[in-house]
């Protein structure tokens, strides 16, 4: 029986708690306690909220939330840039842990991982098993970690987000039902606002209801997805555990303060994003063979374009053939409001020296940028061309 078959899997769910504070409060602890907003600078309104901390979220702020809204939302509010180098460095380094001592796991984002422990029950506790590893975690980082142990995906996801902040759950499979039914619609994963409305307005409160109601009924009111949500509510889901594999592209993206036509300074973020993601590539040992940007106008309308390269890592390169694209694709009379650099088909390796563009001088000015940024951090230096001065 498939039933049978769910309920002998052992899926651990991991999730950092409100990641990008979290690192920013190892970073300044002074943010200890604070309603923490990242996403924008202290007087800019333009862009998004990237994440925010549980102070935050007791105002109503979530992420994706328009910076100008969250300011009203929660004036009292501390607004962070973002150290976008340390919240990639904090995740390569719990990927790392989790890697080591996991028989199979997935990323499913930067700060969240699901571990297939199945079978791992005969030999060592799958609990205690997930416990060593999250003060594992907890000890080399510093960062607080939420953890659901269940029987597939769903149900793991839905058990870590019942027991965060910094909690610990497990939901064997005679509880699966009574623990899901217990909680409100909307704490299935794919339910959003309107999907809630439409339940309650049908009545439908909490996921007991669900599981009472016939999947046709629900395949009939709500198409495919009504199907799936009785599945969740139902706490089935076969889906595997995919074996995580390497990211394939980098990027970098600025929302500007002022939107503009002026082509030279958008040439300068270029410069800039390329100088970045080019160190990152070093510092990671990769190189890439495909350059690509963004740009998106005021009225919102994007347009990307890219160029294969021979395999790079040198930031020089990479911002000739980005001002190329730019010139290629910035066509329109209409200001820019955001603009984006993307580096793919990543591949292991180093810089490579060209016996003709590449001097001796140059190659150890690289090597000794390098250096001062691997000791004290990624923006204390950089290229003049991709200087900003100040007002």
């Amino acid at each position: 029986m498939p039933g049978d078959i769910q309920t002998k899997r052992h899926i651990l769910h991991l999730d950092l708690d409100a990641f990008f504070v979290s690192v920013e409060r190892l970073l300044h602890p002074e943010l200890n306690g604070l309603p923490v907003i990242i996403g924008g600078e202290s007087l800019s309104n333009r862009g998004v909220v990237s994440a925010c901390s549980y102070e935050a979220r007791k105002y109503g702020v979530h992420s994706a939330m328009p910076i100008a809204m969250a300011r009203k939302l929660c004036p009292e509010g501390t607004f962070v840039r973002g150290t976008y180098d340390a919240y990639g460095k904090y995740s390569g380094i719990v990927t790392e842990i989790v890697s080591e001592r996991s028989p199979l796991f997935e990323k499913a984002s930067v700060d969240e991982f699901y571990v297939d422990l199945t079978g791992m029950d005969r030999f060592y506790g799958t609990l205690k098993w997930s416990e060593e590893l999250k003060k594992c975690i907890v000890k080399e980082t510093g960062l607080p970690v939420s953890f659901g142990l269940s029987i597939n995906k769903t149900v793991s996801k839905i058990a870590t987000d019942y027991c965060k902040p910094n909690g610990q759950i497990r939901v064997p499979g005679e509880e699966v039902l009574p623990f899901l039914g217990a909680l409100t619609v909307d704490k299935i994963p794919g339910v959003g606002k309107q999907t809630q409305k439409e339940l309650n307005e049908l009545g439908i409160q909490q996921v007991r209801q669900l599981q009472q109601i016939p999947p046709d009924l629900l395949t009939r009111a709500f198409g495919k997805w009504g199907h799936t949500l009785w599945q969740k509510a139902q706490g089935i889901d076969d889906a595997p555990v995919v074996a995580y594999r390497e990211e394939k592209s980098i990027s970098r993206e600025q929302t500007l303060q002022e939107d503009t036509t002026d082509p030279a300074f958008l040439n300068v973020l270029l410069t800039r994003m390329a100088d970045e993601l080019a160190y990152e590539l070093r510092s990671t040992g990769r190189l890439s063979a495909h350059i690509s940007i963004k740009i998106r106008y005021s009225d919102f309308e994007t347009h990307t374009k890219g160029q294969q390269v021979n395999p790079t890592a040198n930031e020089q390169e990479m911002s000739v053939v980005a001002r190329k694209l730019l010139k290629a694709v910035f066509t329109r009379r209409v200001r820019v409001r955001l603009i984006g650099l993307k580096l793919s088909n990543l591949c292991p390796g180093y810089i490579q020296t060209d016996l003709f563009q590449d001097t001796g001088p140059g190659l150890e000015l690289r090597a000794a940028t390098d250096r001062i940024r691997n000791r004290y951090g990624k923006h204390v230096i950089g290229w003049a061309a991709g200087f900003i001065p100040e007002d």
